[in-house]
């Protein structure tokens, strides 16, 4: 097409899909740019000697379709700045819409006011990212579910559950059974163990503080049987390690735990070590390093996060993304 001052343009090199990637989980980033057929954005996020955030987009986003990814994992204040500033850049550089993949949605556990004088941090962050100028949000099971109307704008929430059932269903695990590590995680296990076929159990908890819980008993027969223990994140593996003592005292066979998000500092990692897991299966949701000594099954979500993009870009449905096996993970 030629202009009126005589420059031209290609119609069909308009709105074009342009992932970007802050340092969270840059592998991810990678693998999601590869599933839709696109290279993984230019850009440079590095910090001053002062630990000031620095972001520059090397190439051009004007009037394009932009998706930044970036897990909100430790260093979490640090990733959210950059994710900030990154969004900040592209829209000052004109992006038409700019889409937050967020495939692990820090402080979505500061969800309410559950003590005097605390803040609601996961609608503060939901509006520091409208703010900076998000179109949509994307991301990938949230700890708690409200948090999507956190936000005005809107958000797209996926689930792992059907690239775990996936494997689950290649281990042809007999004599399973689903268990619930605590009452918070019964919605989820519920629907693992409709897809599965099986029943389901709950261990009760008591949390004695941020690091340490206590597992105080088992409701449901776990003598037996191979354990399916379902939640959506851990951090210090009290909760899973302490529920897997107790259901190997109460004659549980081999346990494996399914986490969404794994974020595992060093005390989950000792803890992981000396329990009764037989196996982590979790994503690449966040970044993490090998770790020796427990056996762990990271699944990629990236052609889940890769086919949201996709449809999201062509204005298609992305509803058929929350299924498996015929049921929804909701």
């Amino acid at each position: 097409m030629q202009g009126l001052t005589g420059f031209s343009f290609a119609p069909e090199q308009l709105n074009i899909v342009k992932v970007f990637s802050g340092n969270s989980n840059l592998p991810l980033a990678k693998s999601i740019a590869d599933c839709i057929g696109v290279e993984l954005g230019k850009s440079t996020v590095t910090a001053f000697p002062n630990g000031e955030t620095f972001v520059k987009i090397e190439e051009n986003v004007r009037g394009e379709d932009v998706y930044v990814v970036q897990s909100t994992s430790p260093p979490t204040n640090h990733h959210l700045m950059e994710m900030f500033i990154m969004i900040d850049a592209l829209r000052r550089a004109s992006a038409s819409r700019i889409t937050a993949v967020i495939p692990f949605y820090g402080y979505a556990r500061q969800d309410r006011k559950d003590q005097p004088r605390v803040p609601i941090t996961a609608k503060l962050v939901a509006n520091l990212i409208v703010t900076a100028g998000v179109s949509r949000v994307l991301t990938m099971d949230l700890h708690a579910q409200q948090i999507q109307g956190f936000f005005d704008i809107p958000v797209d929430h996926l689930y792992a559950a059907p690239v775990i059932y996936e494997y689950l269903k290649k281990l042809s695990l007999k004599d399973l059974l689903v268990v619930s590590p605590d009452v918070g995680g019964l919605k989820m296990a519920y629907a693992y163990s409709q897809a599965l076929e099986t029943e389901l159990a709950i261990v009760a908890k008591r949390r004695k503080s941020p690091k340490d819980v206590e597992s105080t008993a088992v409701i449901g027969e776990v003598a037996g049987k191979n354990i399916l223990m379902v939640d959506d994140l851990t951090e210090t593996a009290g909760t899973l390690s302490a529920a897997a003592d107790l259901l190997r005292k109460s004659g549980a066979r081999e346990i494996r735990a399914c986490v969404s998000h794994a974020l595992l500092n060093d005390i989950g990692i000792a803890r992981l070590q000396k329990s009764g897991i037989d196996e982590l299966i979790t994503t690449d949701t966040v970044a993490r390093p090998s770790i020796s000594g427990v056996k762990i099954t990271t699944l990629s979500v990236a052609g889940l996060l890769g086919e949201a993009i996709k449809r999201i870009h062509s204005n298609s449905s992305v509803t058929s993304l929350f299924e498996f096996k015929g049921g929804r993970t909701s």
